[in-house]
Parts: structure tokens; C-alpha cells; sequence
């Protein structure tokens, strides 16, 4: 064996040579490398320097194999030289053995697929057209993550069954003969050992059905073993897969097409649609096998499998992919950190949380190279030899082995703490209730249980259980579901006997876990996260309105596990943002596209929804974020809506949506309709008909009821001549209109309207209609008797006329009384008063009106008082879902006294 040059082309390869023996032995084996790395070490691994001594003609298979080892000793050599001299990150060596398999395993698939069409003509599909096999990456193949003496995982897939076309004097053969005879031989291309070594360990028992299943298999018959037989590992397997040969342009062959195929097939099955917290139980299994395994071959210092190790952060940023990635497309990534960065995106990781994983997993895949790289062997145990150890530590910049060992072992305890925080068990053995739960406790034991933990009917609660038990719905649950569904049942007795009403929050919860008993995913949330099933109890038992909206949306679980639930301050910008994204995700998919606007719509009034029955939010503060909501899911609906119309005459439509009533006031509450008018200014012929197929398309977006619920129901009697006027109107129609055709109460309308989403200088212009509109000289005698007029119409059709219940918005001295004599005010002396015709909500408004002196100072702020109160009671009765908005007259005497001396004041 040749000796190493002295002195080295570069100095700066001691280092290198120091630690690795198969360097050295490599480049003392073949001196005339040495040449060629010294001129190209200090730039990264390129295609041409792989392929470079490919591109020549073989004359039998072991020069081929020959050449594709020496392939594989240069590359090692110069990613070996740059990785232990410090000139390539983690990144770069990782792509760089990816860039080796992918070009390696791709030069065999071709030669040794022309070499087989020599012998049995070209395998085609059912179009004729040449079929080409489909090699899988999986693992760190598939993920571009490849380590530097790893194996490399394959499946081999081809796309049709059918037969080959045959040569002169042989016959044809199936394509799954011809497709197993060339996967045999990449295989063997690739890792046969020989004089000149191999160029990878192939593994291929990721294949469907394993060491016991065949080589190849087609797409249908891919499809067809996931349906059938795909187990919950494999799920975690495919996240990563890749076809290696996408790139390839054999001619003829639809390898966009087939991949396509490919892809929905194994999509569905990797990610599921809906949340999937089933995956942590699965994967957690997986992972207590890996470790049983680790511990019985001893192996506590396996730094990939051991606690702490490589793989649980693996595991970490493939369960949220697995959970989540069905709903969002960007998750359906392969590279670990990539992953990890996309989940801090979502907020569904901390920042610090994944800065901590990141830097242990870059620390921790370095150690790996460098145990690698001793004699490229595919380790992963700390070495026991005190000179190696030495010389690892020194080229990963320690003063010695003890000082990585504390750094290992710091990063390693890190990961340990984040891994158990997702995958610990919730159990943690029988829970003491369990016997209740199940009815196998005497009564007088469950009656005296239950009534210590704050019960005060425990009878009724026993008899809520065993009805719930000879229910044929609980009785006919599939076993796993069952299991689920009694893991969290003695739990939800404990949670809800810490709410104010046990008995109440029981039977409200027990009725949604009836609901979503066939789920398994929402049953293992709750099995998984104690806390959300505490959250649980407490908003179902604060009020049914919440407990019927999550009986409606279930999918809403996954919001109690966000420890941002409570804060109070929301990012609309981000929200508008993170709607945009992830309707990206999935354009021109209008189904879809509907399904997300009510889902995000859905679990954005969720989140206000727990802060309001925590106390933190204000009835005004709450109204403004569900008037924001509102605006935003407009803004983001209309340019969906308007892509949807076939032959736009514009790119961007010269459209507004105006908000009336309760939106237009910005009072919005949780089931409240939207009453809106369409509004265009655009001279184009083709206008008026495309914007009202839009509007159209925007009622229909918003109003349609889909998998997912509804978004708003929308009332659009408001827009000039009702519901016999055209559902969208020209700006000079509208203006025309109000100014000759519209009724007082329609002026009344007008003060509460605002633009809400669309052009903006259209908005303007609606703004400067409005304000023309609201500050006309009116006769104050004649106003005064339309507005009497109105009130009484609305008062003979609504009022309750009880001696002992108050409407709240409908009977004398309540809601309307106090909005017409805002309107009436704005109506009468907006002229004389700008500052008036402000849509600024109506208790704003009543105290502008007692500073300027048009009503009674202390008497405008006493009747906002009463107003703020009555919307406050009025949504205390949607909490709790009271059909109809009345209280006990004399709880509210002083507020109707108060509010009618005002009405007395203005209309006397």
C-alpha cells in the first residue's frame, strides 16, 4: 500500500486524516484521487463530478460496478475531507450523499433497464407507451437527509401490469418479470460486495408485505395493500418517500403522470383527513418497541435510537405531520428540520422549543458522520476506544471527550424532556373513578364518592352512566373506540365535578362524547390531553350554546390544545395571512376552499368563545373581533368568488360589500346573520351581469351549508328596492335611490352601514353617499312621525305585553327604543352636527349627542348604561341558549325607566 504525500495538498487535511481511518486507507489505495480533490475540495460535490467517469461506454456489469465504487471512494472522500476540515455544514453533507444515491442508483436504473429491453423489448402500458420502474427513496434517502455511511431504503414500483413488447426470436415477458429482473440488478449494481468495495447496503423490506412480499409491485396493486393491510408504521414510513427518478426523461414514458398516481395513493393513506390524534398512540407504541429493542442489545449510548437520540426528534416532527398534515398540505414535507421550522410557522411548536431540538439534531447527526467516518461503518454507539474518542471530540471542537459527553448528554436530556412532554402516557395506570364509570362499584359507594367530589345529585349522574351504557350506540362501538372512549370517561367525572354545576357539565359532555364515540382521532385527543378535557367541561358547563356549537364542529377540539387560547390580543393581520396560506394550499379546489373559510371562521369564534365564558371579554371588545372576523373571511371570500367567474371583464372587480345592522354597528354576535348590499361602479357592458354573478357566488360561498357547517347566514333585503331590487346595484343607482326612493327607515339603515370588503375607493365613494345622505336637511316634525310610525309597526308585530317578562329588544324602553333615538338623532342633526354621522356604535353616539347638547348629558350616558346591560343580558341568554330575549321586568326597572325618559325627551 502506497504511502499519503508529504507534505498534504492542504494542511488543513490533518485534521481529517486524523480521524478517519477509511480516508486514509482510501487515499493511500488510490493516490491518483489526490490530484483531483486538491483542486476541487474547497467547492461543494457536483453532478459532473459524479457522473463525469460514468459517461463512457461499459463493457460487461462488473466494469459498470467497478466504476460505480469508484464513484462512490471519490465522493466520500471529498465530502469526508470538507465535513472534517469544517468547510461543509450539516446541510451540504447530507445533500451531497443524497446527490451520490439519487445519481448512483439512477445510472444503474438506466443501464440496466436498456440492457434488459435488448433482451425483452420495452414494457409498455395499456397507451403504449414505454413504462419506466418507479424507484422510492424512503427514510433519510427520501428526506435528502442521507447519512454518511447509511444504507439506503428502496420500494420499487412499476405503473401497469401488461407484458413487454419482445425482441426478433425471443418472446415477450410480464412487466412485473421484466421490472423484478431489473430491480434485482440495480440491487446488485449498488451493493454487491466487491474487490473495490460496495457502493450502498440496500434495504428493502419497507416494500409492501416486507421480506415476504415481492420485489416490485404495481400501482394498483399499492393502492389496493393500503386499503387492505397498510399498518400505522408505514404511515410514518411514507411521510418521507421519493421518486428518485423524477428527473429522468426517458422518452415516451408519463413519469409525471404515474407520479401523479402515486402520489393519490399513498397520500390518503400517510395523511388522513381529518385531525389525527390516533397517530400518537401508534407512534408511541412504535417508539416503546424501538426502545425495548435498544435496551435488550444495550445499547443506552446508540445515539439515533437511544433516549434522547436522533430518532425522537424524527418521531417528534413526524407526529405532527402525521396529525395534521391531511388538513395542511404544508406540512406534507419530508426534511426533518424543515418540518420543524413550518410547525413554529403554525404555532403549533414553540420557537425555543424547536431552536433546542434543531441545534441538538445538527449536533447530534455531526457525531454521527464522525463516528462514521472512523471506518465507514453505519454506527451509531459512542466508541469505546479512548484514542478515537479523543480525536472525535477534538475535530468537533471539545478540549476532550469529557467535554462533548456533558454537551451529548445536555442536547440529549433536552430532546428527552420535549419528546415525553408529546408522547408521554396520560394514564399512568387505572384512573380511581374508573369503577363508577364502568358500574362496577355498589351504589352506596358511588353515591358517597360522587357526592365528595362536589355532586349535589349524584343519583342523576349514575343514572346519566348506565343509561349511556345499555345505549345500543355505546354497546356496538368498535373495541379500540371503546377502550378510548373509557379511558376518558372517568376523567370527564373528575372534570366535571370542578365546574360550578357537575351534573350539568356531565350530561352536556356525555352527550358530545356520545357525538364523536365513532371518531377514534377526536377520543384519542382527549385520551391524549387532559387538558383540553377539562376545557371541555368547563365551557360546556358555563353554556349549552358552546356545548351545541362544539357538538356542530367537533374539529374544534384542537383549539383547547393551543396555550394561546387565552390570550387576549388577536393577530388579525396574522389570521388574514394564515387563511391566505393555507387557501393557497388548495386553489381551485372550491369544495375545499369552502371547508377552510368555515373551519378557520369556526375556530376563530372558538377561541373568543372560551375567553368570553373565562370573563375576559368585554361585550363591545367581543362584538369588535367578531365584526373583524366578519370583515376579514369578506375580504379573503370576494377575489375566490370572483376567480370563479368564467369570462371576468377585469382582473381586480370594482365591487364593495357593504355591512348593515349589526355588522354595519360592528355589534356582531356569535349566530348573527350579515345583512348586506352589493355595490359596483364599473362602466364596462359586461358589468352589471358579471357582478351579479358575483354576488351570487358571494351569497352562495357564505350561506351554503357544506361538511364543514356555514359560514354566515346573509340577509340582503337592505339593498335599494329589497327583495325585488337587483342583488347588485351601481354606485349612481344606490346614490340615485337613496336620494329619491328610499323610506326614512331606510335612512335609518344608513347610519349603521360601513364597507366592509372590496374596492376601496368604491368604499369612499359609498362613505361620501352616506354622509351626503345623512346630513340632508329634514323637516324635524315630519322625521319625528316616520320614526313613531316605524316604532309602532315594529312594536304592534313584537312586543311581549307581559306584566312580568321584558323583551329586551323589543318591548318599550329596551335595544330599539335606544338605536331609534340614536338614528333619529343623526337623522335630525347631522346637518347642523358632522361629527354625528360617525359610525361609531350607539353609545358613542348618545354621549356625542349629550355633549353637544341635543339630549340631556347624564340622561345620554345613563341610557348607554342601560343599552351596554341589555346587550350584555341579551348575550348572556345565547350563552345560554334561551330561545327568546326576555328577563324578570323588575331585575332591569331603573334601565326601562331610564331609557323611556330619554325617548319622552327626544319624542314628547
Amino acid at each position: 500500500m502506497q504511502t499519503l504525500p508529504d507534505p498534504l495538498p492542504d494542511p488543513r487535511w490533518q485534521a481529517a486524516l486524523e480521524l478517519s481511518r477509511y480516508l486514509r486507507q482510501t487515499l493511500s489505495a488510490r493516490p491518483e484521487m489526490i490530484p483531483e480533490l486538491a483542486a476541487n475540495w474547497l467547492h461543494p460535490l457536483s453532478d459532473d463530478l459524479l457522473l463525469a467517469p460514468l459517461r463512457r461506454p461499459f463493457s460487461d456489469d462488473n466494469e459498470v460496478k467497478s466504476a460505480l465504487r469508484k464513484v462512490r471512494q471519490r465522493a466520500m472522500a471529498h465530502i469526508a475531507l470538507r465535513d472534517l476540515c469544517g468547510l461543509a455544514p450539516l446541510s451540504e453533507v447530507v445533500e451531497s450523499m443524497t446527490l451520490l444515491a439519487d445519481l448512483t442508483t439512477n445510472f444503474a436504473l438506466d443501464y440496466y433497464h436498456r440492457q434488459l429491453v435488448e433482451t425483452h423489448g420495452e414494457p409498455l402500458d395499456r397507451n403504449g407507451r414505454p413504462q419506466r420502474l418507479l424507484v422510492i427513496g424512503m427514510g433519510k434517502l427520501g428526506g435528502r437527509e442521507l447519512n454518511v455511511s447509511s444504507d439506503v431504503d428502496y420500494i420499487f414500483i412499476y405503473p401497469e401490469e401488461g407484458d413487454t413488447t419482445g425482441v426478433e426470436g425471443r418472446r415477450s415477458i410480464e412487466n412485473f418479470d421484466f421490472f423484478t429482473r431489473l430491480g434485482k440488478r440495480v440491487i446488485q449494481a449498488l451493493g454487491d460486495i466487491t474487490a473495490d468495495g460496495q457502493v450502498f447496503r440496500v434495504d428493502m423490506r419497507l416494500r409492501p408485505n416486507g421480506d415476504s412480499g415481492p420485489l416490485v409491485c404495481s400501482l394498483d396493486s399499492l393502492e389496493n395493500y393500503f386499503i387492505t393491510q397498510g399498518r400505522e408504521w408505514e404511515r410514518y414510513a411514507w411521510i418521507k418517500a421519493r421518486v428518485m427518478n423524477a428527473g429522468a426523461n426517458a422518452e415516451g414514458a408519463a413519469l409525471g403522470e404515474w407520479m401523479e398516481a402515486l402520489r393519490r395513493i399513498s397520500r390518503p393513506f400517510v395523511f388522513r383527513k381529518y385531525l389525527d390524534f390516533g397517530a400518537i398512540n401508534a407512534m408511541r407504541d412504535l417508539h416503546a418497541q424501538i426502545r425495548r429493542e435498544v435496551a435488550r442489545k444495550d445499547k443506552a449510548d446508540h445515539i439515533k435510537l437511544g433516549p434522547g437520540g436522533i430518532r425522537e426528534i424524527e418521531f417528534m416532527a413526524q407526529v405532527f405531520q402525521l396529525i395534521r398534515g391531511g388538513r395542511d398540505p404544508g406540512l406534507q414535507i419530508r426534511p426533518t428540520l424543515s418540518v420543524l421550522q413550518r410547525l413554529v410557522e403554525r404555532q403549533l411548536m414553540p420557537a425555543e422549543t424547536e431552536q433546542e431540538l434543531r441545534s441538538a439534531y445538527v449536533f447530534l447527526r455531526r457525531l454521527e458522520h464522525r463516528l462514521q467516518y472512523v471506518e465507514d461503518k453505519q454506527t451509531h454507539m459512542l466508541p469505546e476506544d479512548s484514542g478515537d474518542r479523543e480525536r472525535i471530540a477534538r475535530n468537533m471542537g471539545f478540549a476532550d471527550w469529557e467535554a462533548l459527553l456533558s454537551e451529548l448528554n445536555a442536547h440529549r436530556a433536552r430532546v428527552s424532556q420535549h419528546f415525553e412532554a408529546v408522547f408521554s402516557d396520560p394514564e399512568g395506570g387505572e384512573h380511581p373513578l374508573t369503577g363508577i364509570w364502568l358500574g362496577q362499584c355498589d351504589d352506596d359507594t358511588a353515591l358517597e364518592t360522587l357526592g365528595n367530589l362536589g355532586y349535589r345529585r349524584p343519583q342523576e349522574a349514575i343514572a346519566r352512566l348506565a343509561d349511556l351504557r345499555a345505549a345500543n350506540r355505546y354497546q356496538q362501538l368498535p373495541a379500540s373506540n371503546r377502550s378510548r372512549f373509557d379511558a376518558v370517561g372517568p376523567r370527564l367525572l373528575e372534570a366535571a365535578a370542578n365546574t360550578p354545576a357537575p351534573e350539568t357539565t356531565l350530561a352536556r359532555a356525555l352527550t358530545f362524547l356520545e357525538g364523536i364515540a365513532r371518531r377514534g382521532a377526536y377520543l384519542a385527543l382527549l385520551q391524549q390531553y387532559p387538558l383540553a378535557l377539562r376545557r371541555v367541561a368547563d365551557m360546556v358547563g358555563a353554556s349549552s350554546w358552546a356545548a351545541e356549537y362544539l357538538n356542530r364542529y367537533p374539529l374544534l377540539l384542537d383549539e383547547l390544545l393551543d396555550p394561546r387560547l387565552y390570550e387576549m390580543a388577536t393577530d388579525w393581520a396574522g389570521f388574514s395571512d394564515s387563511l391566505r396560506r393555507v387557501l393557497a394550499d388548495h386553489a381551485g379546489d372550491t369544495e375545499r376552499e369552502m371547508d377552510i373559510l368555515r373551519e378557520m371562521h369556526h375556530a376563530q369564534v372558538f377561541r373568543l368563545l372560551a375567553q368570553d365564558i373565562a370573563g375576559l371579554q368585554s361585550i363591545e371588545k367581543l362584538s369588535d373581533h367578531l365584526s373583524e372576523l366578519a370583515d376579514t373571511l369578506l375580504r379573503e371570500t370576494l377575489p375566490l368568488c370572483w376567480s370563479t367567474v368564467k369570462k371576468r371583464h377585469c382582473a381586480t372587480p370594482r365591487f364593495a360589500i357593504v355591512g348593515y345592522g349589526k355588522l354595519g354597528g360592528k355589534e356582531l354576535g356569535y349566530a348573527s346573520d350579515l345583512d348586506l348590499v352589493y355595490l359596483y361602479d364599473d362602466e364596462d357592458p359586461d358589468a352589471p351581469e358579471n357582478y351579479t354573478r358575483l354576488a351570487q357566488r358571494l351569497n352562495t360561498w357564505l350561506s351554503s351549508q357544506t361538511s364543514a357547517g356555514i359560514l354566515f347566514e346573509t340577509d340582503l333585503r337592505l339593498r335599494p328596492n329589497g327583495d325585488a331590487g337587483l342583488l347588485a346595484v351601481s354606485l349612481s343607482s344606490f346614490r340615485d335611490y337613496q336620494r329619491n326612493n328610499a323610506w326614512v327607515w331606510e335612512h335609518q339603515a344608513l347610519t349603521r352601514a360601513r364597507f366592509c370588503a372590496g374596492d376601496p375607493a368604491l368604499g369612499d365613494a359609498f362613505e361620501a353617499v352616506r354622509i351626503e345622505i345623512l346630513r340632508r336637511e329634514r323637516d324635524l316634525a315630519t322625521l319625528k312621525q316616520e320614526v313613531l310610525g316605524m316604532r309602532q309597526k315594529m312594536l304592534d308585530a313584537h312586543a311581549s305585553n307581559s306584566e312580568t317578562e321584558f323583551d329586551l329588544k323589543h318591548d318599550r324602553g329596551g335595544i330599539i327604543d335606544v338605536e331609534f333615538i340614536v338614528q333619529y338623532l343623526v337623522l335630525g342633526h347631522a346637518r347642523q352636527h358632522p361629527e354625528l354621522v360617525g359610525n361609531l356604535g350607539n353609545i358613542a353616539l348618545l354621549r356625542i349627542a349629550g355633549e353637544l347638547g341635543l339630549i340631556d348629558r347624564e340622561l345620554a350616558t345613563a341610557s348607554g348604561d342601560a343599552y351596554r346591560e341589555y346587550r350584555r343580558l341579551q348575550h348572556a341568554k345565547r350563552l345560554s341558549a334561551t330561545p327568546k330575549s326576555r328577563v324578570l321586568l323588575d331585575s332591569i326597572e331603573t334601565h326601562i325607566a331610564t331609557v323611556n325618559r330619554l325617548w319622552q325627551a327626544v319624542f314628547a
